[in-house]
This record gives structure tokens, sequence and C-alpha cells, in this order.
């Protein structure tokens, strides 16, 4: 397109419509008194910054990403819990099904013959033999109790601590979780 062509397309700038339907001795629809002349300037420039947008995304940006990066340490967070209790489980478990297993079986039975009793002393033993010969992967197991309710199963609790892998500063002594595990013999 030729420089002719552009300048004949051009429009010439030309009166508003609000000057148009203005009378000149300023009694119209769009007519400012001499008092309210400041404020008339004042609102379009008002106006014009509330309309621009410029810069408001990264304040946005910024606070999403400090939300999802919070959301993502707690996710491992809670995640690094749960892994660590099923780890505390398992070996609950061990040692519960060790402490079932604890029975002589020169023992006659107890007062209904069903073959060898349990005892709180031996299923306590077992389950710290357990615990000593078998490593724990959770930071201070300790056997908090090992009984036999009814002289046929083992119930054994363990408790120890988990930390936090990330946000260690938050929680520095870290959390006590406790599991109990339930074993029983099945004799002949």
């Amino acid at each position: 397109m030729s420089t002719r062509h552009r300048r004949s397309r051009r429009s010439e700038p030309g009166p508003d419509a609000d000057t148009l339907a203005t009378p000149r001795d300023g009694t119209g629809p769009g007519a400012v008194a001499p008092d309210d002349a400041r404020l008339a300037v004042a609102r379009p420039r008002f106006l014009v910054r509330l309309r621009d947008e410029d810069g408001s995304t990264l304040p946005l940006i910024a606070a999403f990403a400090a939300l999802a990066l919070a959301l993502i340490l707690v996710v491992a967070a809670a995640s690094s819990l749960y892994l660590e209790r099923k780890r505390l489980f398992t070996v609950a478990d061990g040692a519960a099904l060790a402490a079932a297993e604890s029975f002589d079986l020169d023992d006659e039975g107890g007062e209904d013959r069903a073959g060898p009793q349990l005892d709180d002393v031996r299923v306590r033993a077992a389950a710290e033999d357990y615990l000593a010969s078998a490593p724990s992967p959770v930071d201070d197991t300790a056997l908090e109790s090992a009984a036999t309710p009814d002289g046929r199963s083992a119930v054994v609790r363990l408790s120890g601590y988990w930390r936090p892998p990330l946000l260690s500063l938050a929680v520095p002594e870290g959390l006590r979780i406790e599991v109990t595990a339930r074993a029983r013999s099945v004799y002949g």
C-alpha cells in the first residue's frame, strides 16, 4: 500500500461528542461547573490507572508459585509420614509374629487343653529379641508393650519418631508415631 493511500484513510481529529452536545454557555448535559473542573480532570486519570493492568500478573504468579510450593512440601511430608508408619508397622508385625510363636511345645495347654498357651513374659522376650535382631528403619523405635490377652495371640505395640524430610525446622523434634500389631498362632 502506498503512503498516499495511507494518508487518505486517516481521519482528522475532530470535536468529540461531549463538546458538540455542550452549548457555549456551559449549560448542557456534559457541562462541568468551574468548581468541579479539577475533579473532571482527575477522574479520567484515576480511571485510567484502574484500567491499567501492567505488572499485575507478577504478584499473581508469585502467589500461585508460593502456594504450589507449599502444597508440594505438605504432600511430600504426608507421604513420608505414611511410609514411615508403614515401615514401623512392618517391624511391629514381625515382632508380633515372633511373639506369637514363643509358646513352649512341652506345655500341655490350659484348662481347655487347646494346645500350648502363651504367657506375657515369653511374648515380651520374643518381641525384644526380634527387635534386637531386625534393624528398624524408624528413628528411636521402642517396644511400648508386648502381651497376650487370651493366651493364644500376641499383641505388640511399637513407637518411633518421624521427622519430616524437607520441613525439619517446622517440626524439629519430629512426631511420635505408634502402631499395634496382633498375631495368632494356629495349632494343628
